[in-house]
């Protein structure tokens, strides 16, 4: 039995990741590095911001590594396209758009709240989606 934050399904973590409030860990199992990341999409019609946690208060100290609009990311202004966590999320991005599959040496773990709304996630069934009820049912 898989761990109930842990996403396995490449549909439902990439559908997380542009949830527009997402928070999410990614997980290297060959190297064991890990990067956690902000994907936040502010107004509804402007585009998602990607910030990594570079510090050790996971509710503020993140900074912003790029954007995307939906499909892909690029690396944003005053920030390096080399930076090895802009080059995991965009890497993980593709690969999940692209293949369809998760890749077998990641591991993508969302931390209990919804990927739209940033509620804490209660129901055993919201917990494996990333979502809460009431979003699930919403379009992005």
């Amino acid at each position: 039995m898989t761990h109930p934050h842990l996403l396995t399904d490449a549909a439902a973590a990439r559908e997380f990741m542009f949830g527009g409030k997402a928070r999410f860990t990614l997980v290297s199992k060959e190297t064991g590095k890990r990067f956690t990341f902000r994907v936040a999409k502010p107004k509804p019609d402007g585009p998602f911001f990607a910030s990594v946690l570079t510090g050790p208060d996971n509710g503020t100290d993140y900074q912003y590594i790029g954007y995307s609009d939906g499909g892909g990311f690029a690396s944003g202004k005053n920030a390096s396209p080399f930076h090895p966590a802009f080059k995991a999320l965009a890497w993980t991005e593709a690969n999940l758009r692209a293949k369809g599959v998760m890749p077998d040496s990641l591991e993508f773990w969302h931390e209990g709240r919804c990927a739209k709304c940033a509620r804490p996630l209660t129901d055993p069934v919201s917990i494996q989606l990333g979502l809460g009820p009431e979003c699930a049912k919403k379009d992005r």
